[in-house]
């Protein structure tokens, strides 16, 4: 016979249920209910101590989850990620990514699921998630499968690929830091992979093949063109394509971009082509004929002065106004690069001269509408743009600080290298890795704040305090007594796919960090209860956490494809509902097998 709860129990679970109801109901933000909870906990423990307890404890257990190492670690990951974003580190992958999808867009997707479960399983979902989505939103305006119909995949493949590491989601660390606090042993790197990766094969062609057959077709027709810049290309000396017809190395350049007056010979060193294309061509073109779009000596200079000044460079569209007094100059004879410190690397002549074909855009003067590539640190930009009566348009970007990219990858290697071979702990060995992108510049130390998410801080530090008062009012035990009673009847694969079922509808419809604190402590009484090993209890919530493809309010990176895939509720629930009855069913059977329950 199960007693009643204690007082503390019942307000454990009623701070529980708060934040559930909050988070449901989205009417306040995350970071708010996050704060609240965790006011609430200290003025309740405070005002009415555990048993055995000062009021100063319980003050500690609330705001104990600001200085817990879970916490560390996720944010030392996010420092990180935000390292091989902003290092272009990753981007030799897109380009592969990117021909792949050319050959065959089937192939392109099975290639692109894979690629997306690999890379999450050490890179935090949402930047891995963010690279991938202007890609296949590019890919689709280019004759590629609709975004529509690869997202939902692809996110689904983010988030597969995040439950098989302690790393892959701040969820993951959030249940075994409880479980280690618990008494459960510490979980190496890749302890759970190998289940995971044989469900994910398991779930994988139904991502592939029948998931973008389930979603609709969104794809709207362009109301424009992209922008195209006229530009000057330098080509250098060195580059591969030297000595080498245009005709024989055209096919492989982006189809965004066009020679204007290719030589009829050989292509020969330090010659100066007109091409146009969009900033994406322009800039991958370049790179692959080891060409310039502005004299060496400008570039040198601009890199030189940000390097000095400890800046990014930055890639910014200014359009002319009717006041500039660029109107009637043209680039050489403009003084821009002298009176500002930016380079022009193509121009957008306004509409009624883009039918002028074959004008060289260094001598062709400039007027009213026309829109400036530039190049250059963001204040001297800023200036250049008042100085000159420039409008800034949108479509501003860091230039990746690529000289790192090599030291960036290293970093995160040796990082999640040391932790998966118990050399240290996940927290030490991350946190000395963002340490070594701060100190090599990989990522500035003002730019912190980008790689950081507020709401994820506080999201956490209330789990935690939620998880700690849920263990240490005797909420969990008496909670663990009623559902043992509940599944007693239950063989233990049973008992499994219940937990993670239970778990899986608090993640889709709150939030994973709640299902997190909730389920890990209720797991542990449950399996001493039923005289059950803790551990698979322990990873079916933890594989429960992350089966959040049910619904857009499930996980962040769910919302931030609905609007780009044009997604309504019930698109998440005709996909999502299959993978997530294939994944409990997988993921059981695989937990029996492996503990011989």
């Amino acid at each position: 016979m199960v007693g009643l709860p204690s007082l503390h129990a019942v307000m454990a679970m009623a701070a529980t249920t708060a934040m559930f109801v909050a988070f449901a109901r989205g009417r306040m933000a995350i970071e708010i209910v996050s704060l609240l909870t965790i006011t609430g906990i200290g003025l309740a423990l405070y005002f009415l101590p555990l048993p055995g307890q000062q009021p100063g404890d319980g003050l500690a257990l609330a705001f104990g989850g600001f200085g817990h190492p879970a916490l560390i670690t996720i944010c030392a990951l996010m420092i990180m990620g935000r390292g091989l974003v902003v290092t272009g580190a990753l981007e030799p992958l897109v380009r592969v990514l990117e021909r792949v999808w050319r050959l065959n867009r089937w192939l392109g997707l099975l290639v692109t699921l894979l690629f997306a479960m690999a890379m999450s399983m050490v890179i935090n979902d949402t930047p891995v998630l963010v690279l991938l989505l202007p890609i296949l939103a590019q890919l689709a305006t280019r004759g590629g499968m609709a975004s529509s119909k690869t997202l939902i995949p692809v996110n689904a493949a983010v988030l597969i690929g995040g439950m098989a590491t302690t790393i892959g989601t701040s969820t993951n660390l959030l249940v075994v830091s409880i479980a280690v606090d618990l008494g459960l042993p510490a979980m190496s790197v890749f302890h759970f992979t190998p289940l995971v990766l044989a469900a994910g094969v398991i779930a994988l062609p139904y991502l592939w093949l029948v998931m973008p057959r389930l979603l609709p077709d969104n794809s709207v027709t362009a109301t424009h063109e992209p922008r195209r810049f006229r530009a000057t290309m330098r080509i250098d000396g060195g580059g591969e394509y030297v000595a080498k017809r245009v005709d024989e190395f055209r096919a492989g350049l982006p189809r965004d971009f066009a020679f204007h007056d290719a030589p009829d010979g050989p292509l020969s060193a330090n010659s100066r082509l007109t091409v146009s294309g969009t900033h994406e061509a322009l800039e991958e073109a370049t790179r692959q004929l080891g060409a310039r779009l502005a004299p060496q000596w400008l570039l040198t200079r601009i890199r030189a002065e940000s390097k000095a000044k400890g800046v990014d460079l930055v890639v910014a569209e200014l359009a002319l106004t009717a006041d500039s007094r660029l109107c009637g100059l043209t680039i050489p004879t403009s003084g821009i690069a002298d009176a500002h410190g930016v380079a022009i690397l193509g121009v957008d002549f306004a509409p009624r001269r883009w039918g002028q074909g074959g004008d060289d855009p260094s001598n062709t003067e400039l007027a009213e509408g026309d829109v400036l590539l530039a190049i250059g640190d963001l204040d001297r930009l800023r200036e250049f743009a008042q100085a000159d009566a420039l409008l800034i348009l949108d479509g501003m970007t860091e230039v990746p600080r690529r000289a790192k990219a090599l030291l960036a990858l290293g970093i995160m290697g040796g990082a999640v290298g040391v932790a998966s071979v118990g050399l240290l702990p996940i927290a030490i060995s991350a946190l000395a890795g963002a340490i070594a992108m701060l100190v090599t510049g990989c990522v500035r130390f003002d730019r912190v704040g980008r790689a950081l998410s507020a709401k994820v801080i506080v999201l956490v530090a209330a789990s935690i305090a939620i998880g700690r008062v849920v263990l240490e009012s005797g909420a969990a035990e008496w909670l663990g007594q009623i559902l043992a009673l509940l599944l007693s009847a239950l063989p233990p694969a049973g008992i499994l796919a219940a937990i993670m079922l239970f778990v899986t509808v608090l993640t889709n419809f709150a939030s994973n960090a709640t299902a997190a604190t909730v389920g890990t402590p209720i797991a542990f009484s449950i399996a001493r209860q039923l005289g059950l090993p803790p551990e698979p209890l322990v990873l079916a919530v933890l594989f429960g956490c992350n089966l959040c493809y049910a619904t857009p309010v499930a996980y962040q990176t769910n919302m931030l494809i609905m609007a780009e895939g044009g997604y309504g509720f019930r698109d998440y629930v005709r996909t999502g509902l299959p993978l997530v009855l294939l994944m409990v069913v997988s993921l059981s059977v695989m937990l029996v097998i492996r503990y011989g329950l």
